[in-house]
């Protein structure tokens, strides 16, 4: 149960995280974020400036992981090193903007094999290696795309919608083995998720954040402090939730 004495910034202190997408955005902040609070930390990308995040406790992975063995690599790299696995955050995304009918195969399949069958893949090997020490947290990098959708999403929303429910789904399976599974569902924050897409995407997501009620975009480090949360004992009680991080965009869709 949770110490309501502890200080809260170290709440993840002396745990072992897997983080996924961790060279830039959200996932940079929640390595970075669950480090300084204590945490032992692999972080996962494919892109190569993932390196610069190595320090003390902090290992990078460069890492497809969309590929066959990925996810044993990484899960395995944190049992290696660290003794143990903790605390997953599947986070690592992209995004296609095309109408439906100007999609092809291609397209539509890389998008599911990173955001949802890369998920999968890794919550399968964190809870193989999570059930023996009956204790873990699974938090998936959900979306306001997860429940509502506009033109040229449908790759991207689909495959949120699937991680939402293979959060809940896993979160019943694994409950009974003290492993706890919950998401976010984050709304516009300014990253480089677009930046293949448009030509400035941090400047777009800013811009398509004013759309909100609050008005703005978030920044990655307000989500990595509810990813945090949901990883730890203060939400002891969390079980198959998808937390809504979006400014207010899901109250008023539709």
């Amino acid at each position: 149960m949770v110490d309501f004495n502890a200080e809260f910034p170290r709440e993840v202190d002396g745990k072992v995280a897997l983080v996924t997408g961790a060279a830039s955005g959200i996932g940079k902040a929640v390595a970075l974020l669950m480090h300084a609070r204590g945490a032992k930390v692999i972080a996962e990308d494919m892109n190569r400036s993932v390196e610069d995040l190595a320090r003390p406790g902090l290992v990078p992975l460069v890492s497809d992981i969309s590929k066959d063995g990925a996810a044993e690599r990484a899960v395995g790299l944190a049992v290696d090193t660290f003794g143990k696995l903790d605390i997953l955050v599947n986070n690592a995304g992209i995004i296609i903007n095309k109408l439906l009918v100007d999609m092809t195969r291609e397209d539509w399949e890389r998008i599911q094999a990173v955001n949802a069958t890369a998920a999968f893949l890794h919550s399968r090997e964190a809870v193989k290696v999570m059930t023996p020490r009956k204790s873990g947290a699974i938090v998936n990098i959900a979306s306001y795309a997860s429940y509502f959708t506009f033109p040229t999403i449908a790759a991207y929303a689909a495959s949120k919608g699937a991680l939402a429910q293979l959060t809940r789904t896993l979160a019943i399976e694994v409950i009974e083995h003290g492993i706890r599974v919950n998401a976010v569902g984050v709304g516009d924050v300014v990253t480089n998720i677009l930046n293949k897409v448009v030509d400035d995407g941090p400047g777009f997501l800013a811009k398509h954040g004013e759309a909100a009620p609050i008005g703005r975009a978030a920044q990655p480090e307000e989500i990595a402090e509810i990813v945090s949360f949901l990883a730890s004992d203060r939400a002891s009680f969390m079980v198959g939730s998808i937390v809504m991080a979006d400014g207010g965009m899901t109250v008023t869709a539709g």
